[in-house]
């Protein structure tokens, strides 16, 4: 990856953690903590996979630095199928939405590559949280996320989500096509055992390429799309 990447993406989380704090934020608490959204075993085809997706924080209501580690560990080849890390500050813009800057890492078996990410996350109308991120580099993307909760009782939560990945170019490391796009669909029903800490629970995830990014798939011996059961929990700390 060229030198001229990092050091953007390094200047800009830097010229961030710079920002100075109003009197306000420097007088309230310190927030810290870590919510793990998924830690789950999935089985499916072609091989089965362990999965997490978390982010740890600290700060204040005004000025976060978060780190959001997502990861797929595949049985088959007992390696990372995909492994990142980000270092984020998010910063208040709304009652709602949090403006976000920093720095994207990829460390999956294979080339690792950083780029820096800037977007939006927050609550849209109906309790709905969001994530719209844009990742600047030599491989620029897209990548919109959305969740919901929906309380069955008040125990048993029903947490559909989706996740939609656009590439705005060829990327022959990763195995994706310019603007041909990945989706990932999930269902998690879960119970909450410990007062929202610890809610183990049973879903659905489903994945599917299209256009070009699904002929590469294709043409390395892979289907296009993929259907998993999964078991695992969420938990808060």
């Amino acid at each position: 990856m060229p030198r001229r990447t990092l050091m953007a993406g390094a200047a800009l989380l830097a010229a961030l953690l710079a920002y100075p704090l109003s009197t306000t934020a420097q007088a309230e608490p310190l927030i810290y903590g870590i919510q793990i959204e998924q830690a789950e075993y999935r089985v499916g085809s072609p091989t089965d996979f362990f999965a997490w997706d978390f982010d740890a924080q600290v700060g204040t209501d005004e000025l976060k630095l978060v780190w959001r580690s997502e990861a797929e560990y595949g049985f088959s080849a007992n390696t990372f199928e995909t492994l990142e890390n980000q270092l984020r500050l998010q910063k208040p813009i709304s009652e709602f939405f949090d403006a976000v800057a920093g720095i994207r890492l990829d460390t999956p078996s294979g080339k690792d590559r950083v780029q820096g990410v800037v977007g939006l996350h927050g609550l849209a109308r109906q309790f709905v949280e969001l994530d719209a991120d844009l990742f600047v580099g030599n491989h620029p993307s897209l990548r919109l996320e959305a969740e919901y909760e929906i309380l069955l009782t008040n125990r048993v939560i029903l947490t559909p989500s989706i996740e939609f990945d656009l590439p705005f170019n060829d990327d022959a490391t990763f195995d994706r096509g310019a603007f041909a796009p990945t989706l990932e669909v999930g269902a998690r029903l879960g119970y909450d055992l410990i007062d929202r800490a610890f809610s183990p629970y049973l879903g659905v995830h489903y994945e599917r390429a299209f256009g070009k990014t699904a002929n590469i798939r294709r043409s390395e011996g892979e289907d296009a799309g993929s259907l998993f059961l999964v078991a695992g929990a969420r938990m808060i700390f």
